[in-house]
């Protein structure tokens, strides 16, 4: 299968001469869940932020396939850039989510790139977007609370939320930067299960940042380990042994 994202040969620094990535060479396919591995500080959140230009790669490139051929995201500007980005998904850490809007609002913020400014100013979304937000509240669990304040959700329903907005965009791919970090480990994995069983159903990959090394082997097709800017294991999570993890992680004591 064709590369559905292509990075080459990427790097990036915060302050001159510390690299926070270093030549990080991947290609994503176009299906299943790739799950990024690694301590704090190793760029894995950084590696996301420059796949869709959140943050500006010092160099490299990042190759998103558009039908017959492919978009350098590291280099598109301006108007091109926006564009770019409509066919990027991103669920969040944090959310992300507009506090005083409605759960319906806050989903059709997914279709912001689409629609004119005026349009989107007062409320004026097409009807095929509104039916489709219906359509993923039902899928996320949450068709109930679509007049409810997003003030007012859980965390684990503010993550429903934030992968039902991604997917408004009818992505190409779907970035998930720490997902679960803030929920529980039952709500971690009921979110896990719903991304994985969406991203499925819309045919699109997911490259996700995380913590958690078994639900990263639970429910990742690939697993890329990150040590210090550079990859350093790039397999299955039945090949992810103890000497992986620390190599990954640095240290044995934490393992026992």
């Amino acid at each position: 299968m064709s590369a559905q994202l292509s990075i080459q040969e990427l790097s990036m620094s915060y302050q001159a001469g510390i690299p926070v990535l270093k030549g990080i060479n991947l290609d994503i396919a176009g299906e299943g869940v790739t799950a990024i591995i690694g301590p704090s500080g190793t760029g894995k959140s950084t590696l996301l932020r420059c796949i869709n230009r959140l943050v500006e790669p010092s160099s490299g490139r990042v190759l998103l396939k558009n039908g017959e051929s492919s978009i350098d995201l590291a280099q598109v500007r301006g108007g091109a850039l926006r564009r770019a980005r409509r066919q990027v998904g991103m669920v969040f850490q944090e959310y992300n989510l507009v506090e005083r809007l409605t759960v319906m609002e806050n989903l059709l913020t997914g279709r912001l790139g689409y629609t004119p400014a005026w349009k989107a100013w007062f409320r004026l979304f097409e009807a095929s977007d509104i039916d489709r937000a219906y359509d993923l509240l039902e899928k996320v669990g949450l068709s109930q609370l679509a007049n409810q304040r997003a003030d007012a959700l859980s965390g684990g329903q503010r993550q429903r939320v934030g992968i039902a907005r991604a997917l408004m965009q009818k992505p190409d791919l779907l970035l998930a930067d720490e997902p679960t970090s803030s929920l529980d480990p039952k709500t971690s994995v009921e979110i896990m299960e719903l991304m994985t069983e969406l991203a499925r159903a819309e045919q699109i990959p997911v490259v996700i940042n995380m913590h958690d090394v078994e639900l990263a082997k639970r429910f990742a097709k690939r697993i890329i380990g990150m040590s210090g800017g550079s990859i350093v294991f790039d397999g299955v999570g039945d090949q992810l042994t103890s000497d992986h993890l620390k190599s990954i992680y640095g240290g044995e004591t934490w393992l026992t």
